[in-house]
């Protein structure tokens, strides 16, 4: 399969067409390139994982993705609207919602104090906690209690919460693993997949190919900063392997 990926490759989970595409974009921190020309496809309502090691490059795409790094060659699209240039906040109203690595909550405000953050993008604190309360019901026994004080799983739902009570169109969900046990991290993946199902469009970057390989619907391998391979998990099972993808 030729690493050159184009929208043509993919199918559209729902019959449209590509809700986000990265086409030859080449990312830096000061000097050092880390992305060398990546091409990569998320068609509407469908689950695209990125796939590799520690320092594949997986991040990085995100971080391109939403805003937080302005990529050096290259274009961006949303819904195919060029979006190089745009900040975090205008991809946010675009319909564009991050989970960053590590659980992004504020550790002294309580579970309610964190939900009400989201109604900064003009949602109500009353559909922000019906919303989130009714998919993570954990939270609503904790509405009161400090997020630091929360376990990891805990941690993550909240963070979980918080971006899908603004109706995203497209997630980003980066190492939604990192920290977890499997049987937690088997839940939110169940719930990632709900939220497909919903229509929401995402893209997750997982060291650990078999976290997330059962709810994508395709799946990107990414070395050195490369997409070195793309397709379904059934196409790429061959090469899915423990060595560097994890277990």
């Amino acid at each position: 399969m030729s690493t050159n990926i184009s929208a043509s490759h993919f199918s559209s989970h729902d019959g449209n067409g590509p809700l986000l595409e990265l086409a030859g974009v080449r990312a830096s921190y000061g000097p050092i390139e880390v992305l060398h020309g990546v091409d990569l496809v998320v068609p509407q309502g469908s689950v695209v994982a990125l796939l590799g090691p520690n320092g594949a490059g997986k991040s990085t795409i995100l971080k391109v993705c939403s805003g937080l790094l302005q990529p050096t060659a290259g274009e961006v699209r949303v819904a195919g609207r060029v979006i190089n240039g745009a900040t975090a906040d205008q991809l946010a109203r675009l319909g564009l919602c991050t989970i960053p690595e590590g659980k992004g909550v504020f550790p002294n405000l309580t579970v309610r104090e964190n939900l009400w953050m989201a109604t900064m993008a003009g949602v109500s604190l009353s559909d922000v906690e019906e919303i989130a309360y009714a998919r993570f019901p954990r939270l609503g026994e904790r509405r009161k209690q400090l997020a630091g004080t929360m376990s990891g799983g805990e941690q993550q739902m909240l963070s979980m919460a918080r971006a899908l009570s603004v109706n995203p169109a497209l997630l980003l969900l980066d190492e939604l693993s990192m920290g977890l046990a499997p049987l937690v991290v088997a839940n939110l993946y169940e719930i990632v997949a709900q939220v497909s199902e919903e229509g929401v469009s995402i893209l997750v970057s997982e060291q650990f190919a078999r976290t997330v390989l059962g709810i994508a619907h395709y799946a990107a391998i990414v070395l050195h900063g490369n997409v070195t391979r793309v397709g379904t998990p059934a196409e790429l099972e061959d090469e899915l392997s423990a060595a560097y993808l994890g277990s």
